[in-house]
């Protein structure tokens, strides 16, 4: 459970979550914290199936898991250590009424976080008082909406393009496309950009390729992205907040 303080620090490689920016920069910002090696880091996974198969009658289920990162990455994700917090069940999905399933999770977190708790240290044969942490959110782009409260639908759908992106609507349809958007990230002399025979829409591609995508983008993003959650989904407050201290 301390591994991440006292593994061995190789440069340029990344062997624990630990060595990443995010980490390094939730532990600048919250030194009371990182000060105590045996604080709990957790990452919450969700996503979901119908347990009856695909050809079966409509169905929901939705697992929501905390996968401890204290651990080393060969035990973190071993199936024994997850803790199956909640599961979702229903003849649809939830989709962004989640946080309502999710209310029992998100009032405990911040328990964890500022009252903490009296545990047991086995190895040391002594209580302490530990504290938990909500790092990040492990989902795929749908789920994500969901969690979030970021629709994943529309010209706005890519959190980070933003109004940059690509995105045209077919003339006899209204969902948003993004089907010649590859051709945006192509070096800037490449024959494909002036190519209007291949392009789906017949226009010539002129904006140059997205720059790289940075730490310091990821915490502007995610500032400014939960004021903007928190004003369209109040009943989501706790839950954003919590989940999205850092981007990963």
């Amino acid at each position: 459970m301390i591994l991440h303080q006292s593994h061995d620090v190789v440069d340029g490689v990344m062997v624990h979550p630990s060595n990443g920016e995010a980490w390094k920069h939730f532990n600048s910002v919250h030194p009371h914290f990182s000060v105590e090696s045996r604080n709990m880091r957790f990452g919450l996974c969700t996503d979901g199936f119908n347990p009856f198969g695909s050809f079966a009658a409509p169905y929901s289920c939705w697992p929501v898991i905390l996968t401890v990162y204290n651990l080393p990455p060969g035990m973190c994700m071993r199936l024994e250590l997850f803790f199956l917090s909640t599961v979702i069940l229903g003849p649809s999905s939830s989709g962004r009424n989640i946080d309502v399933c999710l209310r029992s999770l998100i009032d405990e977190l911040p328990q964890l976080w500022s009252s903490r708790a009296v545990t047991y240290d086995i190895s040391r044969k002594q209580n302490f008082i530990m504290r938990a942490a909500l790092m990040w959110t492990i989902n795929d782009f749908l789920a994500y909406g969901m969690v979030s409260g970021w629709s994943t639908y529309g010209k706005l759908a890519c959190p980070y393009c933003m109004e940059n992106n690509k995105a045209f609507t077919l003339r006899n349809e209204v969902k948003a496309s993004f089907f010649y958007y590859h051709h945006h990230f192509l070096p800037p002399n490449h024959r494909y950009r002036k190519n209007r025979k291949d392009f789906f829409v017949g226009k010539v591609e002129r904006m140059s390729p997205p720059g790289v995508f940075l730490v310091k983008n990821c915490m502007m993003l995610y500032q400014s992205t939960v004021t903007l959650c928190l004003v369209s989904n109040q009943v989501s407050r706790s839950f954003l907040v919590l989940v999205w201290p850092t981007i990963g």
